[in-house]
């Protein structure tokens, strides 16, 4: 079945049954997308359990941390969702820059197994995927994998991650405890900007029926598991600001194309406060910008397409980042020395510092974004720019190690090179590579994924050009409800709907 065939029934009754003694038999109950958007509506001795789990296990309860707000350690739940208030003398700006932390979901630290179970459940509950006789295949720059393998593991089934070789090797570590079996870890040839190698890997994968295709840059699940879940997440942020600060105005949403899942909560936003939304890209692959191509190391983001799922026609702005300045901003915040210098040069606290071990190289460049879209927008104190920080710098240690010999020849970060990297690449943000999202420029982007999406990948030309109406969108929204009840009826049917 193709993306556009979402999962409204019970398609195989056979598969569904199996798969409900299967989750019964292991004591897993599936949340819903309204309890992972809100976990105070999961049932209670459901949330009990967790105090007994930890968060990197490999435990069914841990489906019920897949969301925004568990705290910073990871074991309990906040209120609000944990965020970082970026101070002005950091960012140069007078807007309000705000960073959600993706790096306190479970087992990954990356957001990103949100959006795999978003994508896996309504193919459970529908009966499209049978765990007990099928691999679940989830093509990936890096998080996605890792949150689907996590995912199949809980469930019992074999997870097989495919992701380009050149990723950070600490992706490649975390897999090798994970997968049942070395050769369910692929690598394709590239780093980031190869997602066409991906594609062709998975199409050989697909021959064979025992494997199921979970692709994030084609499945809607993914979009809307972010529309439902972080999406409200964000908000809640901006009402606690708004809470204490009046008035404030949610003027931006910031977030690395990827797979354009994450952007779904910028629908959201605009929906309820008119937010404009920005994209970022690496300008050393400039797709977006103007149908360019290359090579970089921004991981986290996939380059020379346009996601199946991208709501193209609803974006503001497209910004371009340099790999450099995430690389070089990587070594500031993730030093001693580079934190060091933050407080003597911009009187950066202690405890402000410490909160940038939580940005990952794609989070640096979500919030240079964000600097760069105040700038360009010239937004002022009262408004609030929000964006997310999809994974830490956990994922990178050894990329820091690798940038400090090969550009710097060193081993340490120095002064010199600190300041020399926050007055270029901080500092020095201007509002080069920021494009203006016109009708025009919409419809160029919208129409560059025709190469992808209808050449190559075979979707139906109606089904790509309806994706241009905004009603297309709005009318997804309606699959959530209905995926809700099929996941509420799948768990009467297991035994666990009031059980953990």
């Amino acid at each position: 079945m193709g993306p556009f065939d979402f999962p409204v029934k019970v398609d195989d009754k056979a598969v569904r049954a199996r798969t409900v003694a299967l989750l019964r038999d292991k004591g897993i109950r599936l949340p819903t997308f309204g309890e992972l958007a809100d976990p105070a509506k999961a049932p209670k001795n459901v949330r009990a359990s967790l105090a007994s789990v930890g968060p990197d296990e490999a435990h069914p309860h841990n489906l019920y941390r897949v969301n925004w707000f568990n705290d910073l350690g990871r074991t309990g739940q906040a209120a609000t969702p944990v965020h970082v208030e970026l101070p002005a003398s950091l960012t140069g700006v007078k807007a309000r820059i705000v960073v959600a932390l993706g790096a306190l979901f479970p087992m990954i630290r990356a957001h990103k197994v949100l959006a795999a179970y978003a994508c896996l459940a309504p193919r459970l509950v529908a009966g499209r995927f049978d765990p007990a006789r099928q691999r679940a295949v989830w093509p990936s720059t890096g998080n996605y994998c890792r949150g689907g393998v996590a995912i199949s593991r809980i469930l019992g089934c074999r997870g097989v991650a495919v992701l380009p070789g050149g990723m950070s090797q600490e992706r490649f570590d975390w897999l090798g405890h994970w997968v049942t079996a070395p050769e369910d870890i692929v690598r394709t040839p590239g780093t980031e900007s190869n997602v066409k190698e991906i594609y062709d890997r998975c199409a050989e994968l697909a021959r064979d029926p025992a494997n199921e295709i979970v692709n994030q840059f084609s499945e809607f699940g993914n979009y809307l598991g972010h529309w439902r879940c972080t999406g409200p997440a964000l908000e809640k942020i901006f009402q606690s600001l708004r809470g204490t600060s009046k008035p404030l105005k949610l003027a931006g949403y910031v977030s690395a194309s990827g797979s354009a899942g994450t952007l779904a909560a910028g629908d959201y936003l605009k929906d309820k406060h008119g937010t404009r939304i920005a994209v970022v890209e690496a300008v050393e692959c400039p797709t977006l910008l103007m149908n360019g191509y290359g090579e970089h190391n921004i991981q986290g983001i996939g380059d020379k397409h346009v996601p199946l799922i991208h709501n193209v026609m609803n974006t503001d702005l497209v910004i371009g980042i340099s790999d450099q300045a995430t690389d070089g901003l990587n070594a500031v915040f993730n030093t001693e020395a580079g934190r060091a210098y933050l407080g003597r040069r911009l009187g950066l606290a202690p405890a402000t510092a410490r909160m940038l071990g939580y940005f990952g190289l794609s989070s640096i460049a979500n919030v240079l974004g964000a600097i760069k879209m105040a700038k360009h927008l010239a937004l002022g104190p009262d408004d609030v720019i929000i964006t997310v920080a999809t994974d830490g710098h956990e994922l990178y240690r050894s990329e820091l190690e690798t940038y400090l010999k090969r550009r710097h020849n060193q081993g340490e970060l120095t002064d010199e090179t600190a300041a020399e990297l926050v007055g270029r690449h901080l500092l020095g943000a201007d509002t080069e590579h920021v494009l203006d999202a016109t009708h025009r420029e919409r419809e160029r982007v919208f129409n560059l994924g025709y190469f992808t999406w209808v050449e190559q990948q075979g979707i139906a030309l109606a089904d790509f050009d309806r994706r241009k109406s905004q009603d297309f969108w709005r009318g997804l929204h309606a699959l959530v409800p209905q995926w809700d009840e099929m996941i509420a009826a799948f768990n009467r049917d297991s035994g666990m709907h009031a059980a953990a």
